[in-house]
């Protein structure tokens, strides 16, 4: 479609979401951020701008079932009681009343859905009564400031995929089955499972042959990767994508979401992304992940909306007045004060904070927890926004000591005076469970081919026996991850 039809022709944006077309004072609009130079007005800029175009926000949210939870358990068994888990019982590693299980991921990956949720529940469920699903499942409450201390954990749902015949599904089952092996969030702050995907990749989405999750086709629905073809008709994709998030919030996590920001690496509806004509497209989809249950959403090349140094991505960015009028207008849109913005590479300059970032990554040597230290004490008197340091992402070649990777989960779990100087974190699930010595982080986001290690593993049950390390010095870093994490639950 021609920019100019665009511009005349209001388009439907799939699930409830509608753009309008542009209007003429758009151009305006445009012309007022580009030149905005003081952040305060900026955003009273953009509040009166929100206030006198409310009839405007035509975002619908989300209109699935409000217990999704029990829809998919209830699709995938025929029953609504849930029965105790004696698995889980022989695996449990408890920490106090804090639970999770100890398991190897490949093992974990094996067991189906139903018994993941019975997981869930058996780990979750008061003392004393049956396992079962609650009405109502909201997120942990660490208040709206909880992004600021936060250990940020990527796992890419293409990863833990079923595989068979080329196509990828079940992404979001795959990551459920770990959940109940990821150590659960502590008492002081959370722990946020980021996922690298939420809408379809640019080509061949939900087949071994997509272009990789640096690119996002929006407004197209749920990524193929994710959902479940076994479900089509009984669930819809969001409901599906809901019911993930439910259950994540009942094991204690935050949840959030990867999206792209260079405008060559998007697209809606197929047609090449614009700042200019896309804007609202954009903020639309990023409301409907919140709807959708997220409570995060991590921007990649976050950095570069102030420093192009060492920009890597394809095309044009928000600029800075832009990006603030996005987020505001997220926040506004889903009605949440407390949903987390980490940037990545986001460093510790005033700018991110006033954008409306929550949270920047690798910033600070995790290498020396002194470093971290400094890095806190410095950083304490802000408690909106804050840049922290990592173990590893998304770039990671898979190049680093399980040494390497202990001290600096160490040292992020520990560089502070006091809990609540802590700054934010981020890591990848390989600083968890490593991953086969044949693919690594960075090509498995890249190229779905990559975790089959040239196509020897083209069936799910293969594919999961290869993904992650079955060696003994693999399952041994994973006890020492556990031990590091049980010393800082009740901190």
């Amino acid at each position: 479609m021609s920019q100019g039809i665009q511009k005349v022709m209001p388009a439907i944006l799939g699930n409830n979401i509608f753009v309008s077309s542009p209007k003429s004072e758009d151009v305006k609009t445009k012309k007022n951020y580009k030149n905005a130079k003081n952040p305060e007005n900026y955003f009273k800029y953009a509040s009166a701008i929100s206030n006198t175009k409310r009839a405007m926000l035509n975002f619908k949210g989300y209109y699935g079932d409000w217990q999704p939870a029990k829809k998919l358990f209830w699709n995938l068994t025929g029953r609504n009681d849930i029965y105790e888990d004696n698995w889980t019982h022989e695996h449990i590693y408890r920490v106090g009343n804090k639970k999770w299980v100890n398991a190897a991921p490949n093992e974990l990956l094996k067991r189906t859905p139903e018994q993941a949720i019975q997981s869930i529940c058996t780990i979750t469920k008061p003392n004393d009564q049956y396992p079962g699903i609650p009405p109502y499942i909201p997120s942990p409450n660490y208040g709206d400031k909880w992004g600021r201390h936060a250990n940020y954990i990527e796992i890419n749902p293409r990863l833990v995929a079923k595989y068979e015949n080329g196509r990828i599904s079940e992404g979001l089952f795959g990551v459920m089955k770990l959940l109940p092996a990821i150590p659960t969030s502590p008492q002081s702050f959370a722990n946020c499972i980021v996922l690298s995907q939420l809408y379809p990749t640019i080509y061949g989405d939900g087949t071994t042959h997509d272009n990789g999750l640096y690119c996002a086709n929006l407004h197209e629905g749920i990524s193929n990767n994710l959902t479940s073809p076994g479900l089509y008709g009984k669930m819809g994709a969001d409901e599906q994508v809901k019911a993930f998030n439910d259950l994540a919030h009942l094991l204690g996590f935050k949840t959030g979401i990867r999206m792209p920001l260079s405008a060559g690496q998007l697209r809606v509806h197929g047609n090449q992304f614009n700042w200019y004509d896309h804007e609202k497209a954009y903020i639309d989809a990023c409301a409907w992940a919140i709807e959708l249950g997220f409570d995060c959403i991590y921007f990649d090349s976050g950095k570069h909306i102030i420093d192009g140094n060492g920009y890597c991505g394809v095309g044009e960015l928000p600029n800075k007045a832009q990006m603030a009028y996005i987020l505001y207008e997220i926040r506004q849109k889903t009605g949440r004060s407390d949903i987390a913005f980490v940037g990545e590479k986001c460093n510790d300059n005033n700018e991110y904070k006033e954008m409306g970032f929550t949270a920047g990554t690798d910033w600070g040597k995790a290498d020396d927890i002194n470093s971290v230290k400094w890095e806190s004490r410095k950083q304490k008197w802000n408690d909106e926004y804050a840049a922290g340091p990592e173990v590893s992402n998304d770039n990671d070649y898979g190049g680093m000591f399980y040494e390497q990777r202990l001290n600096r989960l160490n040292s992020i779990l520990w560089g502070y005076d006091y809990v609540g100087q802590k700054l934010p974190s981020f890591m990848q699930i390989n600083d968890i469970f490593p991953l086969s010595p044949y693919i690594n982080t960075h090509e498995t986001m890249e190229h779905p081919h990559q975790m089959s290690a040239g196509g020897a593993w083209t069936e799910c049950e293969r594919h999961w026996d290869g993904v992650f390390s079955t060696a003994d010095h693999a399952r041994n870093y994973t006890q020492d991850v556990y031990h590091i994490f049980e010393h800082v639950m009740y901190v």
